[in-house]
């Protein structure tokens, strides 16, 4: 099964919230923490990585805190699972170190997994911060079982 990690989930969850704040200005990890009710060292560690990868700056001191380095709409979920995770990759050999696979080079089946994560990460890559903070209504999936009932 293809799941987001549970650390990608909280990181989007932590960035729709900066993107929400009606201030713009820096939120404290304590204060992301207290409002997301993710555990603060989870906040803190999301919060470190994102920086590392450009998508939320720093700033220290009284007024200091983390707040997003982009516009919500120029931030992608890619960008920022490649943060908290590292490389989007669906097997080993769409990895960035391919070789990691024994089969690697001579697998009949190697270009369509790499085609797959091309395709999936083409996906994430077209979904924003700003998509991710719009809350969409109704859910389409409650949408389609209730059709599916209705011809039962």
């Amino acid at each position: 099964m293809l799941r987001i990690t549970k650390l990608s989930d909280y990181a989007i969850v932590v960035l729709t919230h900066l993107a929400g704040s009606s201030a713009g200005g820096s939120q404290t990890a304590r204060d992301v923490a207290d409002r997301t009710r993710i555990p603060r060292p989870t906040v803190s560690k999301i919060l470190k990585e994102l920086a590392r990868g450009g998508i939320v700056v720093s700033q220290r001191g009284v007024q200091g805190g983390y707040r997003l380095a982009r516009r919500p709409e120029q931030v992608n979920l890619a960008e920022i699972i490649d943060a908290v995770e590292g490389p989007l990759a669906l097997t080993e050999c769409s990895s960035v170190e391919p070789e990691g696979c024994e089969h690697a080079g001579y697998c009949p089946v190697e270009a369509n997994w790499l085609r797959i994560n091309q395709v999936v990460r083409s996906a994430l890559a077209g979904i924003s911060l700003a998509d991710m903070a719009r809350p969409l209504s109704p859910p389409l999936i409650h949408l389609t079982r209730s059709r599916e009932t209705v011809r039962a």
